[in-house]
């Protein structure tokens, strides 16, 4: 039997659980499924009460890999700026935790998907900035599906195989200025950076969430699969 490299998906803190009596650490059924289809175990990584401790590093040395999800605002003062009325539910527990360990990530050379708020997270880590709330335009990106177009020669494109991927989109914050060592691999038809990739560091990320359609496109079947391909370079 082939043993599976594991991959850490960080876990989201939920202060009210209905089936617990006490707050807990979550991960979406449908990200652990689509890391598992892809030929990886996930596993919920815990970030402890305390914050994610000096012993970060080590702790994420156990894993072949990190899957850093989606999840609420990232709080506006860690890029310097104050808050836009409709930057809400920041968790700076969840801030911290995130943010060491994109840094723990980049630092140990382990192989990273980020999704969503991840990608804002490693953009935020390099130096960049966030836009609080977008501006409609043609297209849909709080709720619904639109087209990327993929940069040509980018890791993203030799993935998916493809020049242009549909993806399922939910977000109101994105890319402002880009942060240091990141690299555009892919932009929306109004110019929204919607992927990039670190010239140094093992860190694909995305601004759209692949778990929601992984299991009909194959594009986002794909990036799984590329984590799991990765991971398993480094197991042991």
């Amino acid at each position: 039997m082939t043993t599976r490299p594991l991959i850490a998906v960080i876990g989201r803190r939920g202060e009210h659980v209905p089936i617990l009596r006490f707050s807990a650490t979550l991960a979406a059924e449908a990200m652990c499924e689509a890391v598992y289809a892809g030929g990886a175990e996930p596993v919920v990584f815990h970030g402890l009460g305390a914050g994610p401790g000096p012993e970060l590093v080590s702790r994420l040395a156990r894993y072949d890999g990190v899957l850093m999800p989606g999840g609420a605002d990232l709080g506006p003062e860690r890029y310097g700026q104050e808050p836009h009325p409709t930057t809400v539910k920041v968790v700076a527990w969840q801030d911290d935790l995130d943010i060491a360990v994109t840094q723990a990530v980049m630092v140990a050379g382990l192989p990273m998907l980020a999704i969503c708020r991840g990608l804002q997270t490693l953009n935020v880590v390099c130096g960049g900035t966030l836009d609080q709330d977008l501006t409609e335009t043609t297209v849909a990106h709080r709720s619904s599906p639109h087209e990327v177009m993929v940069t040509p020669g980018s890791r993203l494109g030799l993935i998916t195989g493809a020049s242009t991927v549909t993806v399922s989109s939910y977000h109101h914050q994105a890319v402002d200025r880009l942060g240091t060592n990141l690299i555009v691999a892919g932009t929306a038809a109004d110019g929204l950076i919607e992927a990039v990739e670190h010239t140094s560091a093992d860190i694909l990320a995305v601004q759209w969430h692949p778990e929601d359609l992984f299991a009909t496109n194959p594009t986002d079947r794909a990036l799984f699969a590329d984590l799991a391909e990765r991971a398993s370079g480094r197991m042991r």
